[in-house]
């Protein structure tokens, strides 16, 4: 056998690999392709998410409709018949439930997002697989909770429409989506940051529900923009969450009212928060698993 052949048969054995892994050399190195080849994993973490959360409850996924409805009532009762706290004319019920729910929805994205790397640290550590795949589950899971929340909101929007409340929607409330991708984008970016600092600096795991806590009391939740004092409205521009939050009443319930330089900063915020948490995201996936 010549040389020439003796070469084209050892090339012919050679095993012919239907995925190669390398290494990532650029910030923003994501390969979107090979996110959708892992879209059954995907899925898996999302049904996973919903199975272990409520596993053995009676009470089961209508946890997610109890939770916000027994925090409206509470918030009904001190901030609306004790500190007669105004609303826009919006129906107590209607307008807690909205800013509860909403508000629920960016902590759960950003609580998330935030424990991708220290709650997944043991499977990261034996399998590859796209680390986006979990920060992209996460984010689809607290979507599918809000939508049950929201499905409870209608019932109630429902109820006061035909008892003669006005409570009108305006046409952008067709917009729900784009506001739901608004948050969840937001609270995953910021999540994203804080997952890949706490890999060194655990103190941002501690100081994470304490600062939520009190970031909810400058955010419209328990009462609207319109009953804020103006010499502290700059707190609101810095707030990102307060605009998505006031234009669902806007959309939905035809009150209240958003600053158009407040929106822009807040839409602003978020595409900056997302990138910065990208970049970060994705090198520091590189090297999590030698320092956590």
């Amino acid at each position: 056998m010549s040389k020439t052949n003796t070469l084209l048969a050892e090339k012919k054995a050679e095993p012919a690999w239907d995925l190669e892994l390398s290494a990532k050399h650029k910030l923003l190195d994501f390969n979107l392709k090979e996110l959708i080849q892992y879209r059954d994993l995907i899925w898996l973490f999302i049904k996973r998410d919903f199975a272990t959360q409520y596993k053995q409850t009676i009470l089961g996924p209508i946890w997610y409709i109890v939770q916000p409805l027994v925090t409206t009532v509470i918030n009904t009762f001190i901030f609306g018949n004790l500190a007669k706290i105004g609303t826009d004319g919006v129906p107590y019920l209607l307008f807690y439930f909205a800013g509860t729910m909403l508000w629920t929805f960016f902590t759960n994205s950003l609580n998330a997002s935030a424990g991708t790397f220290s709650n997944n640290q043991a499977i990261f550590s034996k399998v590859y697989f796209p680390r986006l795949a979990v920060v992209i589950s996460n984010l689809a899971s607290t979507i599918l909770k809000l939508l049950i929340q929201f499905a409870c909101l209608v019932v109630f929007w429902i109820y006061y429409l035909i008892i003669g409340q006005k409570v009108f929607p305006s046409p952008l409330a067709l917009l729900f989506p784009f506001l739901i991708l608004w948050i969840g984008l937001l609270g995953t970016g910021m999540g994203m940051i804080i997952s890949s600092l706490t890999t060194k600096y655990r103190d941002l795991n501690h100081l994470l529900g304490f600062g939520l806590n009190l970031a909810m009391y400058i955010t419209p939740v328990v009462y609207p923009l319109s009953e804020a004092p103006a010499k502290f409205s700059w707190l609101f521009y810095l707030n990102p969450v307060s605009a998505p939050i006031e234009l669902f009443r806007i959309w939905f319930y035809g009150a209240g009212y958003v600053p158009p330089l407040m929106t822009l900063l807040s839409l602003g915020m978020t595409l900056l928060f997302l990138f910065i948490g990208l970049i970060l995201f994705n090198r520091n996936e590189r090297t999590f698993v030698d320092v956590i």
